[in-house]
């Protein structure tokens, strides 16, 4: 193997590195979207149940006078 060969092997696997990289980032980048869709969607039911909690609590304390 000469020199060349040697330089244009080494640049392919860097540029395959960066790639890898490149690929995890965007899959990490993407996963931690979902995490923040799935908190911000169990957030939204969490209030949901709190809000009917006290809609139920204001009904029965006005059924109580």
């Amino acid at each position: 193997m000469n020199q060349t060969d040697l330089i244009r092997s080494t640049e392919m696997n860097l540029m395959n590195e960066n790639l890898a990289r490149a690929q995890m980032s965007a899959r990490l980048g993407e996963a931690q979207q979902l995490r923040r869709g799935h908190q911000l969607a169990r957030a939204r039911r969490l209030s949901r149940r709190a809000e009917q909690a006290a809609q139920q609590a204001r009904l029965a304390l006005a059924r109580a006078l």
